[in-house]
């Protein structure tokens, strides 16, 4: 190596060579993505076994006035009560999204990106539960829903997760950031 290199810093060829590999930071943000998916799953968990246990067959407990209650609703169809008689296709939908975001999770080196999609896992995680184990059967269950804003639809944390990671997704896409870490310019 030069005197001049070896003052300034300037690496020769070689040394770049001899020098190890930068390991890839991907496992911290698969170990984020699953890190938020569990605590969003948890969090809807718990709270429905709260609102089954306490809240169902009882009068809806008013929060704010007439603006925000708690109310269980048993939900068979998506969002807004439509779909009914889909149940099944709203489990298979929710099982597809589980599985292209684990398959995701193998190129996952952003942050944000580990955040939004591990709301997105764990709310979809949470009413898979529901449909899965909850009657009137397997696939088939109706979803927990107990957020019963005014004039709006009734939710869950589950459902709230979702919406939050797919608000996200959209922000970090318009601003140009990808999953694997690159920003692109279009």
């Amino acid at each position: 190596m030069a005197e001049s290199e070896r003052i300034i810093g300037t690496p020769d060829v070689d040394d770049e060579a001899a020098a190890p590999a930068e390991q890839p930071q991907g496992r911290r943000r698969v170990v984020a993505l699953f890190a938020v998916a569990l605590v969003a799953y948890l969090l809807d968990l718990v709270s429905k076994i709260i609102v089954v246990e306490k809240l169902e067959h009882h009068a809806p407990i008013e929060i704010i006035g007439d603006l925000l209650r708690f109310e269980a609703v048993r939900n068979p169809g998506a969002a807004f009560g439509m779909g009914e008689a889909f149940t099944i296709i709203f489990t298979f939908i929710a099982a597809s999204v589980i599985v292209v975001i684990i398959r995701l999770a193998r190129k996952l080196y952003s942050l944000p990106w580990a955040i939004a999609l591990g709301l997105l896992l764990g709310g979809a995680l949470g009413n898979l539960t529901d449909r899965i184990f909850r009657s009137p059967g397997v696939f088939e269950g109706a979803v927990v829903d107990f957020i019963a804003p005014a004039h709006f639809a009734v939710f869950n944390l589950a459902d709230s997760a979702i919406v939050c990671g797919g608000v996200l997704i959209v922000l970090l896409s318009f601003r140009g950031l990808d999953p694997d870490g690159t920003v692109h310019k279009d």
